[in-house]
């Protein structure tokens, strides 16, 4: 170890990490304990680190100070590490559970074995872990392989440390590219823009440059501007007007805006780009759903009916009776419009009477021996439709039988569903290339009936389908407008019609979480700081709303937010409620996540080989610690992730909004903060005061929940649908 006075700019210092007092997977900060080459005395070091783990050998460089609570420390500026070479840091590194297989006993065990030989026994003679009692082919297999993926983790965290990509991030990359990871990182930067979501420009433009590309290269120009046309369609457009991406693009390159247009050109030439309407651009994936809806629509609207003579009129009585009561004239014009029509549209909000349109409409059609098929965009919503319409409902992905082998859906349109008629409910969370694979996958001769609320919050992928739909004034729409659920659900049901007024007011804030009143169904706790939001929260999940509302607050409840970062934001409720409502429990840590045994988890991306996709969620159900796989129940379903796959699930405590569309919840909690300005829209809080089905309670600041209902200057998505279906 070498020492230096303690007031010099920058010293260096060498050791192995004995102990990590403290860890932040977010930003990797780290409080550790270095034992010095000495062996004299543990040093306090502090500063930003990629993950390491005990036992590495690390060399520093920062210098010296004096905390007034912890007294000396080193604070490092610059890390260096190398994989321990003494048998004490050999032993150290691997009882850290790095490599699964190997726990604190066969640390030891192998350690005396092969001494100071261990790492390249493990790395070139794995056969060799057999000569240790306890060891046998498939463990010494399993540890083999365990090695060479954090061995390769290992090599692209430290390549990554200096562009701020988390664990989390690293490991996609090594489950995406293997071994060529750290290849490709240093030949194709700006690749893994496309390929691996959550690596943005910036960090594969901070790699290139480093690397010495040319800051006005084509293939930075080109990763520049297709960036700036994907944040676009992030946003929700499936188009952009042309100088508006130059502009924009040139301001993120800080490069000549007349280099840009001619990159622009050249991808436009290179079927990279293509021309929506004069001066206008969009991604061929865009352009291709958009064209892909307007021939399938029309080829549908143009078609003959597969469905067999029904008297309509007849058929409305015999519903009604059925189901015991009188339709009112619009829901009886919906079932008429939907028999009648090819293609049909049903909107409205909560309490409209969409579900009796549904029960109705399939009970007709069932009774006439049609083919039906039902299908939302989540889990949960397709189970809510099948138990309101006793019918057998599925997601929209199962029901188009995504093949991973060929990367797209079996069902298309040499290859249509089987039936005659097709109800798409919660169709306002359809975004424009899943729209697209469903209605071309729908025979022309059969209907199809698109149900969902308009006001709700759009997709979250690009698109604005279902307005679209609406406003081109080309297909049968049938506006739901009076409630038939306010006496039964009158809290939530007039709050959601009072909001889209502009105009809803919940109770009056009440200060204490003992003042909820069991009456009632909608509750406004005040807590204007993050910090009082938060403990208000994690109060009301684990005491005061099971003890007043008998409900199991994992099953019964859930926690919507508008933003993910921040004291009150999605990240730390979940880091709380975990502590509050699961505090033990065999713990599996994943970059940048904590998983424990008994958590709620939700799916974030579709995982066709599972059928597991994004928005469902489940409770884990075991974790194996020493392979690193965890065991998941989904409403019933039972998955295994392993090592790798982990990083696709998040905490669920508490979701976004948007990660709601689609389900119900018995009780909802809404936390509303001035510090969520950013998100505070009308239709927001409507789209998450209609998830509950029994109580909602929000809490946070009355004023931000005023300036919420003020703002319905929702951005106006710039898509080319209309336009499309309307010109000739």
């Amino acid at each position: 170890m070498s020492n230096s006075n303690p007031n010099a700019t920058s010293i260096s210092l060498e050791g192995v990490l004995e102990r990590i007092t403290f860890y932040n997977e977010e930003n990797g900060f780290l409080i550790g304990k270095l034992m010095g080459n000495d062996k004299t005395a543990e040093i306090a070091v502090v500063g930003k680190a990629p993950k390491v783990q005990c036992g590495e050998t690390l060399a520093l460089t920062g210098k010296w100070f004096n905390h007034p609570k912890h007294g000396r420390q080193f604070s490092f500026t610059s890390l260096k590490s190398k994989l321990p070479a003494s048998a004490y840091g050999i032993r150290k590194y691997l009882a850290s559970g790095l490599i699964h297989g190997i726990g604190k006993t066969y640390a030891n065990k192998i350690v005396d074995h092969f001494g100071t030989d261990t790492l390249r026994v493990i790395s070139e003679e794995s056969g060799r872990l057999k000569e240790i009692e306890g060891i046998g082919k498939l463990r010494a297999k399993s540890i083999k392989e365990a090695w060479e993926e954090q061995k390769t983790v290992r090599e692209v965290m430290m390549f990554l440390q200096t562009y701020g990509v988390t664990d989390a991030l690293c490991l996609r990359l090594v489950r995406k590219y293997g071994n060529s990871a750290k290849t490709i990182l240093e030949t194709e930067p700006y690749r893994i823009i496309r390929e691996v979501k959550g690596i943005g420009f910036k960090t594969a433009d901070k790699i290139a440059l480093n690397l010495g590309l040319a800051s006005n290269g084509p293939a930075r120009i080109d990763a520049g501007v297709l960036h700036t046309l994907q944040e676009s369609e992030d946003e929700g457009h499936s188009h952009v007007e042309r100088r508006e991406l130059a502009l924009n693009a040139a301001n993120l390159l800080e490069a000549d805006a007349q280099d840009v247009e001619n990159r622009i050109d050249a991808l436009m030439n290179e079927g990279e780009l293509v021309t929506s309407k004069p001066d206008w651009v969009q991604h061929p994936n865009a352009a291709r759903a958009e064209e892909t809806l307007v021939r399938c629509l029309k080829n549908q609207s143009q078609a003959a009916s597969s469905l067999p003579p029904i008297q309509v009129e007849k058929a409305i009585i015999w519903a009604q009776e059925k189901a015991g009561f009188s339709f009112a004239d619009q829901q009886a014009e919906a079932v008429r419009q939907a028999l009648q029509s090819k293609i049909s549209i049903l909107t409205g909000g909560p309490g409209t009477g969409k579900t009796t349109i549904l029960r109705a409409l399939v009970s007709i059609l069932r009774a006439k021996k049609t083919k039906i098929l039902l299908a939302a965009p989540t889990g949960r919503a397709a189970h809510r439709m099948a138990e309101s319409c006793s019918h057998f409902a599925q997601t929209v992905h199962r029901l188009l039988k995504f093949d991973p082998s060929q990367g797209g859906f079996t069902m298309n349109e040499q290859n249509p569903l089987t039936c005659d008629f097709v109800i798409m409910d919660e169709a306002s969370m359809l975004d424009l290339k899943l729209a697209a694979a469903l209605i071309r996958s729908i025979p022309p001769k059969a209907h199809l009936l698109l149900v969902g609320d308009a006001d709700q919050l759009p997709s979250v992928g690009s698109g604005n389908v279902l307005k679209d739909l609406i406003q081109c004034k080309l297909f049968q729409v049938t506006r739901l407008a009076v409630t038939f659920r306010q006496a039964e659900n009158s809290g939530i049901v007039g709050l959601a019609h009072g909001i889209l007024a502009g105009k809803g007011s919940p109770p009056p804030p009440v200060d204490t979480l003992t003042e909820i009143k069991p009456q009632h169904d909608v509750h406004f706790i005040r807590a204007v700081t993050p910090e009082e939001c938060v403990t208000a929260v994690t109060k009301l999940s684990k005491e005061i709303l099971p003890k007043k509302f008998s409900i199991d607050p994992k099953n019964d409840l859930q926690i919507l937010a508008p933003l993910h970062r921040g004291i009150g934001g999605i990240g730390n409720l979940n880091d709380q409620l975990r502590d509050a409502l699961n505090p033990n429990g065999a713990t599996q840590v994943m970059g940048a996540m904590l998983f424990r045994e008994g958590d709620k988890v939700i799916q974030t991306r579709n995982n066709y080989d599972k059928d597991v996709f994004n928005g469902d969620m489940g409770i884990i159900e075991a974790v194996d610690t020493l392979n690193g796989k965890v065991d998941i129940d989904f409403e019933g379903k039972k998955v295994s992730y392993q090592r790798m796959e982990i990083t696709d699930l998040q905490p669920a405590y508490a979701i976004s909004v948007h990660k709601s569309q689609g389900s119900e919840y018995p009780v909802v909690i809404f936390p509303l903060l001035k510090q969520h300005f950013m998100m505070l829209q009308r239709n927001l809080v409507y789209t998450g005061l209609t998830r509950a089905k029994k109580k909602v309670v929000f809490v946070g600041d009355p004023a931000a929940y005023a300036m919420a209902i003020r703002n319905d200057k929702t951005l106006v998505r710039q898509t080319d649908l209309i336009r499309k279906l309307t010109s000739g």
